[in-house]
């Protein structure tokens, strides 16, 4: 059975945090965007922590 990995985010535009699968989010140098204010950077700048870029990393 496969498990499932959530990685924390903020949005460095609005401040809004949450989760998201590993699988769902995009590679961390592809685009991203904030689903509230739409802001759209690297998908690595909305990682809450070090930890959540690592994983992230790893799980990709």
């Amino acid at each position: 059975m496969a498990r499932e990995a959530y990685i924390q985010l903020v949005c460095p535009e609005c401040e809004k945090k949450w989760e998201e699968n590993a699988s769902d989010l995009p590679k961390p140098q592809k685009n991203y965007s904030c689903p509230d204010c739409h802001a759209t950077r690297k998908t690595s700048e909305f990682m809450r922590t070090e930890r959540d870029l690592e994983n992230l990393k790893r799980l990709q």
